[in-house]
């Protein structure tokens, strides 16, 4: 806090716990898993796995994305009353495309102390182990499932100069490989990180088409995935010639809308949203022919 003062009530320690493998877990996250008086666990289930292997007897309480307010007051409840409280999901770091969000930021708007205790995370070790990432990446979590906002965020990614990461869940994994190879190019590099540090961990590199291709065959759509898309300016991905050559046909399409009644502004939009091609290159770039 700015004041100086004492942070009222308990802390609320976020801890991350391991995305498969067990012995992931920090000296630290145990010694704080021991020690406070209640955890609250995505579900409680796989928390007591862990528990169990270093015999931990920590009381649980489940808290989950469908917990309600209840829950949530109860919570708020055990920490204005001066305990302590850590936060726990299934797998790897609370808040990251998991449970916790709100009970953090209600904390934290009271002035409560947070705490985060560091460890395993999905993303870091896909980051790590897929060898397209580099130094300038974006976490998207999961896409939406469809429709509007599913097409735009595509074209986001698309249009990104950084790497991509996102979740994605096994059902849904050749679909949206390809629909990442639409909205990308299906020479754009990728990677598909497949129950990192687990048993039957995978990581398939390739172009986007070709992992498409390979997704539920020899990229069983199974377990936790990672998605790892190369950014845009990839100097290994397309290649100039290949950008030169959408930006001509996606410039044709505007083009063709506005010569069927569209409005220059609505086509550039509609087709920068297709591609992933920028919106003001194609406005510009149809009108100046």
């Amino acid at each position: 806090m700015t004041t100086g003062t004492a942070a009222p009530g308990g802390t609320l320690y976020v801890v991350a716990t391991p995305i498969g493998n067990l012995g992931d877990v920090t000296l630290r996250a145990l010694e704080v898993l021991k020690a406070v008086p209640l955890v609250a666990a995505e579900d409680t289930r796989i928390t007591r796995r862990l528990f169990a292997r270093y015999e931990i007897a920590t009381r649980l309480v489940s808290f989950h994305a469908r917990s309600g307010a209840g829950r949530l007051a109860e919570l708020l409840g055990h920490l204005r009353d001066g305990r302590d409280l850590a936060l726990v999901t299934d797998a790897g770091t609370p808040i990251v495309s998991d449970p916790g969000e709100d009970l953090v930021s209600a904390w934290a708007a009271e002035g409560g102390a947070v705490v985060a205790i560091p460890g395993a995370s999905a993303v870091l070790a896909a980051v790590a182990s897929s060898g397209i990432a580099g130094a300038r990446w974006g976490f998207e979590g999961f896409l939406p499932r469809g429709g509007r906002e599913r097409k735009e965020r595509l074209a986001r990614i698309a249009a990104d100069d950084r790497s991509t990461l996102i979740f994605e869940a096994p059902t849904r994994l050749g679909s949206t490989l390809r629909d990442l190879a639409a909205a990308c190019g299906g020479d754009r590099r990728a990677a598909v990180c497949r129950e990192l540090t687990k048993l039957h961990e995978q990581v398939a590199r390739g172009s986007l088409a070709e992992l498409a291709n390979r997704a539920g065959t020899d990229i069983p759509e199974r377990g936790e995935i990672v998605i790892v898309i190369a950014g845009g300016a990839d100097p290994v991905g397309n290649g100039n010639d290949d950008v030169e050559a959408r930006l001509a046909a996606a410039r044709a399409h505007v083009d063709e809308l506005v010569a069927n009644g569209t409005a220059r502004s609505e086509a550039a939009r509609r087709v920068a949203v297709e591609t992933g091609l920028p919106r003001r290159d194609l406005y510009a770039g149809a009108a100046d022919r």
